[in-house]
Order: structure tokens, then sequence, then C-alpha cells
């Protein structure tokens, strides 16, 4: 189960996820995700309660990466330490903005 909240605040826009981000919640990711970006010039993850991560959240984060290179920016922050190790093993923090 993945709970997400969204806070917009002028064109700044946060989103928490709390519990695991697999293959069965990425899609709703996605597209909270998706119905939210427009506009926006500066993006939030926050993944302090974030249990678990997979592939297809990965997918996700990369997705939003590559039109907020486009609009603005994207930070990810509170990323623990098993969150952390996926995105070193990956890759992804090569190219995250990790806070």
């Amino acid at each position: 189960m993945l709970n997400i909240t969204k806070d917009l605040q002028d064109k700044k826009l946060v989103i928490g996820l709390e519990g695991k981000l697999d293959t069965i919640t990425a899609p709703d990711f996605e597209k909270a995700v998706k119905e939210n970006i427009e506009g926006v010039e500066e993006l939030v993850f926050d993944l302090e309660k974030l249990e678990y991560i997979t592939s297809a959240g990965l997918r996700v984060l990369l997705s939003a990466q590559k039109t907020m290179n486009e609009q603005g920016t994207m930070t990810v922050i509170n990323v623990n330490e098993d969150i952390n190790d996926v995105f070193e093993v990956t890759g992804f923090a090569d190219f995250l903005n990790i806070e």
C-alpha cells in the first residue's frame, strides 16, 4: 500500500510517499505526478516514510526528472538508508538531486 500526499504552493509541488512503491502502486504514483506537474517549477519528493521501492517506482522518478529538466528543478528529500542504497546500486544517485 502507498499513501500519496500532495502540497502545491504557487509553483512548488511537494509529493510525500508513505509505504511501498512497487509494481502495484507505481501506476497511482505516476498518475498523481502527471496530474499535478504541469506548471510546476520546483518538484520535491519527500520519501521520509517510504519503506520500499522497485524498478517501477524508479521509472516514475526518472520520468518526472526528465519533465522537470525542461521546466524547473526536482529534489528528493528525507531518503532513508535502504532507499538510498537502491538509488546508489541503480545509478539513480548520480542524476537525482538528493538532500
